[in-house]
Order: structure tokens, then sequence, then C-alpha cells
């Protein structure tokens, strides 16, 4: 990049940038330039915990379900536990009187450890094993969603007393969004296609079952919805499907689930869901389709996930090299990459990054923030406009980053995956430490048997010395 290049870029100002949608609500720069969250500066974070490192702001968490519950006051809240899901998170969720869905056994223990009323548990995954079932089944989870026949027969040998179901139906809805993100169509995993013959007989199989009792249809349209019509024409297809099963079965399903998905800013581009007419709209499709087929107005449910969590979260990075290479790009590398943030390679996901430790009057410059793994396609941003003064050292931070980052965190290379830490009214406290080489080591075989070995024979060694 040219000097001609970079004066075309504004000078770099934090404070602006934290106006943005994507930081949390606490976000702000304190006298020294340094960023913070919760009241409590990012330097020192990275100081304690080391980078690279997750920062989830409590305050953001639970705002953004207050909102939800501001705005669609009638709404059953769920929260999508797979965007990120601690024994602290199920706890705020908990604490905010709203329910978690979880996807399998693992997220199902974390919910019930994070003190979740197991009645407010919804079930959710395309290929639940017998032992999903079975300790679902155990906890007493209030609701299990249906997505095979298979799954029928599974369920009903494991089921000892009534066990609430929900069926999971595609309303073919196309959001136009990444292939792996619409749930909404009928060519994908999930579900029965809306008034198909399988349809027909996963309800029809489900009555047929003592031990299950049909309570709802769930759908998912998709992730990153920003268009809420997209939801009433999903809101009135189920209602539809709803009513027939009421004409072909004189049952009458008194709930809808319309799944989550709520489109959430990462760039100053993109847009995000507003809740508020979400609300105005599925309240007009649920109402005006209900009347037509002169059918219950049935109880609303919802699972945002990403939208309660993403603007919550924060990744500290620090800087360890700087290169342009020639006519080409200039990359900074960081500690992070892929490992702790697969969404840019699986979505070619956009990120919004800052300095974190120091205010910068210097030009910006467009640069590639590129992560430690051995992958050419290991970048986490691709535009950031950083100041041409970054160094080495320097730590940058990376908004909207609270939602499938955690959750979806690999060991590639062997690389522990980062900590995550709350902040809360200048208080920072650990929710899940970092990952260190001996916990990537403790489950190979080989190595166990190996270090058991020498330290059996340490331990005689000392023994030895103890009776000198």
């Amino acid at each position: 990049m040219t000097s001609i290049d970079c004066e075309r870029h504004a000078t770099v100002l934090p404070d602006p940038k934290l106006s943005r949608p994507m930081w949390p609500l606490t976000a702000d720069v304190d006298a020294s330039g340094r960023l913070c969250v919760g009241g409590v500066a990012l330097t020192e974070i990275a100081g304690t915990f080391g980078t690279p490192v997750y920062v989830l702001d409590e305050a953001d968490f639970r705002h953004r379900i207050r909102s939800y519950r501001q705005a669609l006051p009638d709404v059953e809240l769920v929260y999508a536990g797979k965007a990120l899901l601690t024994t602290a998170v199920a706890r705020w969720a908990a604490e905010e009187h709203i329910g978690v869905d979880v996807c399998s056994s693992g997220e199902l223990a974390v919910a019930l450890a994070g003190g979740v009323d197991p009645a407010r548990i919804i079930v959710h995954g395309n290929a639940k094993s017998s032992d999903d079932l079975r300790r679902a089944v155990t906890a007493g989870v209030g609701r299990i969603v249906i997505d095979s026949l298979t799954e029928i027969d599974r369920l009903s040998r494991i089921a000892r007393r009534s066990q609430s179901v929900l069926i999971r139906v595609t309303p073919n809805v196309d959001i136009h969004g990444h292939a792996a993100v619409t749930t909404g169509v009928t060519d994908q995993k999930f579900g029965f296609p809306v008034g198909s013959a399988q349809a027909a007989e996963a309800v029809t199989r489900v009555l047929a079952e003592p031990a299950l009792t049909l309570v709802a249809l769930h759908c998912h349209i998709g992730s990153q919805v920003t268009d809420p019509t997209l939801y009433g024409e999903t809101a009135r297809r189920m209602i539809l499907a709803m009513a027939d099963i009421r004409d072909q079965h004189d049952l009458l399903l008194k709930e809808l689930n319309i799944g989550g998905g709520h489109g959430v800013p990462y760039v100053d581009t993109d847009a995000e869901l507003d809740i508020t007419e979400l609300a105005a709209v599925v309240d007009e499709a649920v109402g005006s389709t209900c009347a037509h087929r002169d059918f219950p107005r049935p109880q609303i449910v919802m699972e945002p996930g990403r939208a309660i969590s993403a603007r919550a979260g924060v990744t500290v990075y620090r800087v360890l090299g700087i290169k342009t290479q020639p006519g080409a790009r200039t990359f900074v590398a960081v500690d992070g990459g892929m490992s702790d943030n697969p969404r840019v390679e699986l979505y070619g996901a956009k990120y919004t990054a800052a300095v974190a430790n120091r205010r910068s009057a210097a030009p910006t410059q467009v640069m590639t923030i590129a992560g430690r793994h051995c992958e050419a396609g290991d970048e986490l941003v691709r535009d950031a406009e950083l100041p041409a003064d970054l160094k080495p050292g320097d730590l940058l931070a990376v908004a909207c980053t609270g939602a499938y980052h955690h959750s979806m965190a690999s060991t590639y290379n062997m690389v522990g995956r980062p900590p995550l830490v709350s902040v809360d009214r200048g208080r920072a406290t650990g929710l899940v430490r970092r990952e260190t080489v001996t916990d990537l080591l403790v489950r190979d075989r080989e190595w166990m048997e190996s270090a058991a070995g020498f330290l059996s024979q340490r331990a005689g060694y000392a023994a030895l010395l103890d009776g000198e």
C-alpha cells in the first residue's frame, strides 16, 4: 500500500468505533486509550489470563434477554445453547427466567449444572442416540424435538411416562443465505417437509405411541436472518400445518416453535433483525392465519442464541509479527486463529477489530489479521483498518465473538483452546480455564502410560531420599 493510499483512510479514533452495534454495550476507552469492557481494561485481562482470550460482558448478555422480553412479552423465550454455553451462561439464562435448548448430552449436562429447570429445557438434534434420549428422559426435560421416524421408535422404547415432543417441520422458506446455515428448505438434513407424506406419517406414529405426547410443531429457517417478513411467512405456513393436523386427527396443538437465527451485525455495513418489527410481523401473521382457519392462537416460542450472546463477546489477541508481501497485502500475525474462530473459513464471516492497548493518531491502513495455524486460509479479519504504527506486542480486540467461537473452537495444530472470562462492573471472572498441553496429552493412552511410569519412578526416588 502506498503512502497516498494510507492518507485516504481516517485517523484511528477508537471511541467512535465503539458506538457501532457490534461492540458490547459496556465497551469504552479509558483515559489511557485502553479498550475496556464491563469496567475492566482488556490489557488487564490479557495480563492475568494471557492471550488469546474470550471476554464476555455479562451485562450485555442479560440486556439482550431483557430486550427480547420487552419486545415480545407474550413469546416464550428459549436460549439456543449451541451459540455459547457454560454453567455460568446457563445460570444467567435461568436467572433471567428463560429456557435453554440443547443439542447433545454434554450441553444438557452443562445446562443442568447451571441450574436450568429441566422442564424449561428443549432437546434438539437430527441424530440423537439412545444414550442422548435416555439422559434427556431421565433428567425430565420439558420437550424433545422429533427429527426422524427412527427417533420416534427409539424414544418410545425409552420413555417410561408421558414425554412431551415436538415434530420438526421444514416450512420451505428460503433465507437466501449461506448454504451451511439455511435450514428452512427441503434439501437439508433437518425435519420433515411441510405437507409431505413423511410429516403426516410422523404425526400418525407419534400419536400411536402412548408414552409420547405431541404438543407442538417446530421449525428453524436458518441463521443470520434480518428480514422479519420471513418469520411471518414461516408462522403462516406452520399455522396452516397445525390446522391440518387438527382437522385430520382432532388434535389441537397449543404451541408453535419458530426457532431463532436472528441476525446481528459483525461489521458496520451489516443489517440486523429488528425484534420490534419481528414481534409485529409474527403477531399479524399468526392472528390473520388463525382467523382464516378458525384456529385458536397458539403459544409462540422463539429460540434466539447468537442474538443474545454474540455482541457480548470480544476476543483479545496479541500481535506477534507484521509483514507486507511485495505487491500484495500486509499481514498481522496474532497468537490465535481458526482454532478459536473457525467461522471465517466456514462461512466467509467478516469481523471488526480495534487496537485494545492504546490510542493511536496514526493514519489507518488496510491489513489482514492472520492466525498462527499452518493454513494459508487462516485469516481472522481480511480487511481490517488498523493504525499504520501497529507493532508486535500490541493487543487487538475482535468484536462480536460471543457466539460460535468458544462453542466451535478446536485444538487444531494441538493448540489449546482459549479461556473464557466474564466481566461485570469492574470485575473479571474466569469461567473456563485455558486448555493446556497436559490437557491435550491426557487423552493419549501411550503418553499416559509412560507418564504413569515416570511418576512412579519419581515417587520411588523420592521415597529413597526420604529414607536417607
